[in-house]
């Protein structure tokens, strides 16, 4: 006898039984099987983009409104997905944000246990301070600021300075594991911020701080020891793999010198270089990314939707969505992922499509 049958049977037998489990704080999974285990991924987050044209603005009449000082901690704007229904997430287990820090400003010193990282888009003169080890700040660079490690931003200079957060919060909040804590004081004490930062004086070769996109099997549940990555090697490195590789696209992942893994135990980082008139071959990937446009123009179709950007651009590709990227001039994408999580896990798998995806629609910022 099926379901069915018995519902014809029993009508109002079963709707007393369905009556009594919710009463008692139980579901039947027989009516759950098809919303639970789907045959592939179906996050909550949608594809979508932030645009710069939007965005600066904002941040920068933040910086004017809103100080930064104990209590409010950051000047953070974040990425919402409105797939997410007013979280502030850019996907199910990634943050992403814009952050912005104005002339003689401090953000004060704090520790949490979500890993973050920061890209910076543009302006000078500010460093973050990393359990004493200051690090200086300039556009192209990444550096980070690993789980319960003490970190605090410093604008030495006269300019605004513009950067990208990538943080792990919704995975740690999901996993119930979120701790914070103030430090004593406003911030760390001062040190000298220089190109040498001490964890780069450590780890002084670039062919030990990154490898060639895709590349990245290693597994370390420590974080990289490496808190500064320079855009002057990054962009070195990138042009190094497209002299051997002209007219295809070539990526790097960031990784901990000493073990190879990715920077952080729960977030990959990586730049990826399409060169003009290229496109990316059509893949899937289980987990989310978060893209931002660091230099460029062009356009990606994310499940045959077509967003274009352009630098300054942010945007989402959530998990399974099948995605490439077409360069109207040199792009760089700089990439945050969870994919440590999920090879950690036995979840990662990826799906290279055959052709390029048909375009059904334009996305239209709001």
């Amino acid at each position: 006898m099926t379901v069915e049958d018995c519902t014809e049977a029993v009508p109002d037998a079963l709707e007393r039984f369905y009556e009594q489990l919710q009463s008692a704080d139980l579901q039947p999974l027989w009516n759950l099987t098809a919303q639970l285990l789907t045959p592939t991924p179906r996050p909550r987050a949608v594809p979508w983009l932030w645009s710069r044209a939007t965005m600066h603005p904002l941040a920068r009449r933040a910086i004017d409104l809103v100080p930064v000082e104990r209590g409010g901690e950051r000047r953070v704007l974040s990425l919402a997905n409105p797939g997410l229904e007013g979280l502030p997430y850019a996907a199910g287990t990634l943050w992403g944000a814009i952050q912005c820090l104005g002339p003689r400003e401090s953000a004060p010193a704090h520790r949490h246990s979500a890993g973050a990282l920061r890209f910076v888009l543009e302006g000078a003169g500010v460093w973050t301070t990393v359990d004493g080890d200051a690090c200086d700040m300039h556009p192209g660079d990444l550096i980070l600021t690993p789980g319960q490690q003490w970190h605090d931003h410093t604008n030495g200079g006269d300019s605004e300075m513009y950067w990208f957060d990538g943080l792990d919060l919704p995975l740690v909040a999901a996993l119930d594991a979120v701790f914070f804590e103030e430090y004593p004081e406003l911030r760390q004490p001062d040190v000298a911020p220089g190109e040498h930062n001490r964890s780069a004086a450590d780890f002084p070769r670039r062919s030990e701080n990154m490898v060639p996109g895709g590349t990245v099997a290693a597994l370390d549940p420590t974080p990289s020891p490496l808190l500064a990555y320079r855009w002057t090697d990054t962009d070195t490195e990138l042009a190094r793999l497209q002299s051997r590789w002209p007219g295809s696209a070539v990526s790097v992942e960031f990784v901990n010198p000493r073990s190879g893994a990715s920077v952080l135990p729960t977030l990959s980082a990586a730049m990826q270089r399409v060169p003009a008139g290229v496109a990316t071959a059509g893949v899937r990937r289980t987990g989310n990314t978060v893209a931002v446009v660091f230099a460029g123009s062009g356009h990606s179709v994310i499940d045959g939707q077509r967003f274009d950007w352009s630098a300054g651009d942010m945007f989402v590709v959530p998990s399974w969505s099948a995605v490439e990227h077409h360069a109207a001039d040199r792009a760089d994408l700089f990439l945050l992922r969870d994919t440590p999580v999920l090879r950690a896990l036995g979840l990662y798998r990826e799906q290279a499509l055959e052709d390029p995806q048909p375009v059904t629609g334009t996305f239209r910022p709001r």
